[in-house]
């Protein structure tokens, strides 16, 4: 395919997802269709179709029209390349523009230029104070490949060697000391040996960081209460090199967890119902995903404030059930990938307000400053 022809078939995909389907549903659909498509340009359709994702007001905005065109448009415009370079109309590429498309566009105003919805605006600004405006910019890029090493088998520096060894190009992150930043050779990844051996995991950076700072103690019973895939629970386990319990409300959800934890030489229990008390018990509670739009920017547009408030009472609700698991002096650490105070600090405020006794003794919002996604963790001591 011709670069034009990926505009093209991004263009036709995007009016997919504004008439309702969900981007991946899109993505495959039009992949079917497209045997012709090589790997790479599979790939670059679908970097398009995220980084209008990521911008879609903003795009709809300077392309003048909210149709994959306009957005199309949008993109090339903020990007600096001139559309009627793409626009030829020779072969699969998008028709020429019109006098009209030429003349339309113009800069994104208030939370349009910030690519939020108008709604979430003021929620937006309360959550972040100074840092509101460039953690929505942020979320405008695409995510840095993040690498966990799983430091139970090897260093650091080594897992880099290995990596190198496949083309795959890594930095050691400072947020995180299992942490590595893929530089080159990130498509890769998923082939590569240090992978399918289970020597490294794909994670971002903050939630290592958030796997780092609990207060893990050898023979410290552990359980992940809202485990999903288990990429903490893993990285938990490789810390303290005991077992962890792992626990989802969806069990569907953990069903790939023993594959990759026998991949990592991890020992992770998977519990339909968690018995008994815990040293630590991490709630990754679900949320509305706030700090990590920039890897799944559908999100953004999805999130109503009804969903919002929705997602506050399954917080609590969680955090109600999780209490008792906790033992004497025990630490109940709350998570989540948002950046939007009513799933955060208010939802620690309302528990320690209904739950005396309670004591927060660790909290920390991360920022796309800090190099990962938007994420927050609080640890609570329970009464002794």
């Amino acid at each position: 395919m011709t670069p034009a022809a990926r505009i093209q078939a991004a263009i036709e995909i995007l009016d997919r997802i504004a008439s309702g389907a969900a981007a991946e549903q899109a993505l495959l659909g039009w992949s079917r269709g497209a045997r012709y498509a090589g790997s790479k340009d599979r790939a670059a359709v679908r970097d398009h179709v995220f980084d209008v994702l990521r911008r879609w007001r903003s795009t709809a905005a300077q392309g003048g029209a909210d149709t994959g065109r306009g957005r199309m448009l949008g993109l090339l415009r903020q990007s600096g390349i001139d559309p009627d370079s793409l626009f030829t109309g020779e072969g699969h590429a998008p028709e020429p523009l019109s006098d009209a498309e030429h003349a339309a566009g113009r800069a994104p105003e208030g939370a349009e230029a910030l690519d939020l919805p108008d709604w979430l605006a003021d929620v937006w600004t309360q959550s972040l104070g100074d840092a509101a405006e460039p953690s929505a910019l942020a979320l405008r890029q695409r995510a840095p490949v993040y690498l966990r090493v799983n430091t139970a088998k090897l260093s650091v520096p080594e897992a880099q060697a290995l990596l190198a060894a496949e083309g795959i190009k890594s930095v050691a992150h400072p947020l995180a000391q299992t942490a590595l930043q893929v530089t080159g050779g990130a498509r890769g990844v998923a082939r590569s040996k240090a992978y399918l051996d289970g020597l490294v995991e794909l994670q971002d950076v903050a939630s290592q960081a958030i796997a780092l700072a609990l207060p893990l103690e050898p023979g410290s019973r552990v359980l992940d209460y809202c485990a999903g895939g288990g990429g903490k629970a893993l990285a938990m386990a490789a810390r303290s090199g005991g077992a962890v319990d792992a626990h989802d409300a969806d069990p569907a959800r953990m069903k790939d967890l023993p594959a990759r934890a026998q991949r990592a030489g991890a020992q992770i229990r998977v519990v339909a119902k968690p018995q008994g008390r815990y040293d630590v018990v991490l709630c990754d509670v679900p949320c509305s995903g706030a700090g990590a739009w920039r890897r799944a920017p559908e999100g953004k547009w999805r999130l109503t404030a009804e969903r919002l408030r929705e997602l506050t009472d399954i917080q609590s609700d969680i955090l109600q059930r999780a209490a008792p698991l906790v033992a004497a002096g025990g630490t109940l650490a709350y998570a989540t990938c948002s950046m939007l105070y009513p799933e955060n600090t208010d939802r620690i405020a309302q528990f320690t307000a209904d739950m005396p006794g309670w004591k927060v003794t660790f909290q920390r919002q991360f920022l796309p400053s800090d190099g990962g996604d938007g994420f927050f963790l609080t640890c609570l001591t329970a009464p002794a």
